[in-house]
């Protein structure tokens, strides 16, 4: 079994991550954004951190991004941790899937993909793009 064939474990959704956790299940990112700086920001909150008021919203993201920053777990099936800059500006912790460690390179267009978990919403993980 290849690390993207793995089982992996359904993430628990509380109130203010649900709606992250429905767009999901549509195939769709999303990021918060701040309404009184426009900024965005990842992951969803109910308060802005950059202002820490609650004015802000979940909008769509891209689904865009370059890779930042990654390394190679060396596990029964290797797996790839990395760091992604999204084309809207935040980065997010996530997993590369469909490209071998060895094909990795800083910068790469990435396109977000959705993974299936054990019993709940899929997962965001990253594939060239």
């Amino acid at each position: 079994m290849t690390f993207d064939e793995r089982p992996i474990p359904a993430p628990i959704p509380d109130p203010i991550t649900e709606p992250f956790w429905h767009a999901a299940r549509e195939g769709r990112l999303t990021i918060g954004r701040c309404n009184d700086t426009g900024r965005h920001f990842f992951p969803p909150r109910g308060v802005s951190p950059f202002t820490l008021s609650p004015n802000v919203e979940l909008v769509q993201a891209s689904g865009r991004g370059v890779l930042y920053s990654w390394t190679v777990m060396r596990t029964k099936e290797p797996y790839i941790p990395a760091m992604v800059e999204l084309a809207e500006g935040p980065r997010l912790f996530t997993n590369l899937v469909q490209v071998a460690p060895e094909d990795v390179r800083i910068g790469m267009a990435l396109r977000v993909v959705f993974v299936p978990t054990a019993d709940g919403p899929p997962v965001p993980m990253f594939a060239p793009a």
